[in-house]
């Protein structure tokens, strides 16, 4: 082989292995600083809060929310329930006044999606003049009883945007959601405590999340795309904003484990992520590099950092090749070490997700299931659906409205 093909060979190699390497490092480094973080002092409890319930035929889990936020640690005359309900034909309405929260009935089909919802929740909150701050748990969703002071310790500390941990209500449901738990440890948890210890933004993840009324004034709300959480959450970076992480608090949200629904949960998130890197990864490095701004820089470097199942497969992708070529051509084994070190870098990615999510044997037991969950994962990825509306999760008739484990009750456990 001559030498200008074997340059070709090493030039293929470098343009699949490198990215793929220094995304796993970008990961190993997140997971190296994910020890548990320090929780400050307790708030003052002075500040109002608006708790915005965004729902959409929610009519079977609604009671079960509001019950959970009904026993927030919080003084009763500083905190109001407003939830919105969205283009609603069951009886969503009718349960959330039942139990005291007070209802927006919103009808608009043209602007269904979930970012218009809160839009309006917001706008609401801000003619009302009533609370300081406004704070969206999902419908499905349940909180700690500390959420809203872990907020409020925060917010007096400076911060404008806060973030809480969002876990999994039902990991025990199916080996799915099991995985799903594991993921969100990783993800939401990993990822969220490293960027904290570094004042990065942990960026918004659609549930237990809160924003002062000031910094909405400032960066209005204009997020209306799929995953509308993210894309406020680089608005707010873009500003100079950071999002605090408060993982001392949660708010678990229901998980599909039904393969049909859970497929269609997670391709209008894919989907969304994708249309947010489309539009939103270059003005994060431009204005990073402009300003110097190392939470633009960090919030495009999460954005471009593929899907687990995608970076697995990369990996895997970059072994067999360098493999295969240094049978041919032996000096083009040198590419089996970025492989190999991106293997060592995601494993101990996933398995402080795993350590972190609180799932114990069970878990290892899901981690076996592992390649089948990355492959239907990688079939939704390339996989076409309408992605126009805010279609919300079905839920299992399983479900009983107002119960309220007792778990959710009590201030979650400090994680290693």
């Amino acid at each position: 082989m001559n030498t200008l093909a074997i340059s070709l060979f090493h030039l293929a190699f470098a343009a699949l292995a490198i990215p793929t390497a220094a995304a796993s490092f970008y990961l190993l480094i997140l997971t190296l600083l994910s020890a548990r973080l320090p929780v400050p002092r307790r708030s003052s409890q002075s500040l109002r809060f608006d708790v915005i319930v965004p729902a959409r035929n929610e009519a079977l889990v609604i009671e079960r929310c509001l019950a959970s936020l009904r026993a927030l640690d919080w003084p009763s005359d500083r905190v109001r329930l407003l939830v919105i309900a969205d283009n609603c034909d069951d009886a969503t309405a009718s349960l959330a006044r039942s139990v005291g929260a007070e209802v927006l009935e919103r009808n608009d089909e043209a602007s269904g999606r979930k970012g218009y919802a809160l839009r309006h929740g917001f706008e609401h909150s801000r003619k009302a003049a009533f609370a300081d701050a406004v704070v969206v748990v999902d419908a499905d969703a349940e909180v700690s009883r500390n959420l809203l002071q872990a907020f409020a310790s925060r917010l007096e500390s400076g911060a404008g945007a806060v973030q809480a941990h969002y876990g999994v209500l039902n990991p025990e449901d199916s080996w799915r959601t099991g995985l799903i738990a594991i993921a969100h440890g990783a993800f939401h948890n990993v990822r969220s405590r490293a960027r904290e210890r570094l004042n990065l933004s942990c960026g918004l993840r659609g549930n237990g999340w809160c924003v002062t009324h000031a910094v909405l004034s400032e960066v209005p709300y204009r997020a209306f795309s799929l995953t509308e959480d993210l894309e406020y959450g680089i608005a707010l970076g873009l500003a100079g904003h950071r999002v605090h992480y408060a993982g001392e608090a949660s708010a678990d949200a229901e998980m599909a484990s039904a393969e049909e629904i859970a497929r269609s949960q997670r391709q209008r998130w894919a989907d969304g992520r994708d249309d947010i890197i489309r539009s939103q990864a270059l003005p994060l490095l431009m204005t990073g590099l402009r300003r110097r701004s190392r939470i633009c820089l960090d919030l495009a470097a999460d954005l471009l950092v593929p899907p687990l199942a995608k970076l697995a497969l990369r990996v895997m992708a970059v072994i067999a090749l360098a493999a295969a070529a240094s049978a041919w051509q032996p000096s083009l084994a040198i590419w089996l070490w970025p492989g190999m070190l991106s293997t060592i870098c995601l494993t101990l990615y996933v398995l402080r997700g795993w350590q972190l999510s609180g799932r114990g044997l069970a878990g290892l037991a899901d981690l076996m299931r592992a390649p089948v969950f990355m492959l239907w994962k990688l079939r939704l990825l390339v996989s076409f659906h309408d992605r126009r509306r805010w279609t919300p999760t079905r839920r299992a008739e399983r479900i009983r409205p107002g119960s309220l484990p007792e778990t959710t009750a009590t201030v979650r456990r400090q994680d290693p």
